[in-house]
């Protein structure tokens, strides 16, 4: 499906992980790479979409003719996408943000001390489900990463959320490369219950599959 004209549709995606500062030089983060996300964008600007991408820190080049808005911190995540939702028509949530932060950041260095060091956390805002409670008429989807029961925790985060659609991908190995793979297993499941399976295919072409559900999804 491709677009072109003044009434092109707007979608919004995520990509990247977020970092939550401890101090000046330490902070909380994952392993995600932004990749899929970035494919993702790059695919909708294919297909003439207008392309508003919110990312975390990562070591890619932003897709042609792709607004990019570059964040760290949850907190400014949840800015950027609550400040760009009202002008998308659909919403890819690929970003692998940190469920916690710091409750206090140090303006100092935290310095070795003998003892157990302890650090506070608390939760960081749930962006999907803010989003999908002002969704009106918005098609918005999830991307979940599990280490097991990889169906039934993407339908409960599916369900919880009140998305539409939610991407699964099971972490299986005891390494973090899998974060970096192109070639990978997907499972797309929608709240009306359609269930595609795809495996060990790039991420380019999972854009592409992952999209073509978004765009073709009816309430």
């Amino acid at each position: 499906m491709k677009f072109s004209g003044k009434h092109r549709p707007a979608i919004l995606i995520t990509a990247g992980p977020t970092r939550e500062k401890i101090d000046p030089v330490r902070f909380i983060s994952n392993y995600s790479t932004g990749t899929f996300g970035y494919a993702l964008a790059a695919e909708a600007q294919k297909r003439g979409m207008r392309v508003v991408l919110v990312s975390g820190p990562t070591h890619l080049d932003s897709p042609k003719n792709v607004r990019l808005i570059k964040i760290e911190s949850a907190l400014e995540m949840r800015k950027a996408v609550l400040e760009n939702l009202k002008k998308s028509d659909y919403v890819i949530m690929s970003a692998a943000v940190s469920d916690w932060r710091a409750k206090k950041i140090s303006l100092r260095k935290i310095k070795k001390s003998s003892g157990t060091a302890r650090l506070e956390l608390i939760e960081n805002p749930d962006i999907l489900s803010e989003i999908c409670a002002r969704k009106g008429e918005r098609i918005i989807a999830g991307f979940v990463l599990e280490t097991e029961d990889l169906e039934r925790n993407a339908i409960k985060k599916l369900l919880s959320k009140n998305a539409d659609l939610i991407v699964a991908n099971c972490l299986k190995r005891a390494t973090t490369t899998v974060f970096g793979d192109d070639n990978i297993n997907i499972i797309i499941i929608d709240k009306l219950g359609n269930r595609t399976i795809v495996r060990n295919r790039p991420k380019r072409e999972l854009a592409k599959i992952i999209l073509d559900k978004v765009l073709n999804f009816n309430i």
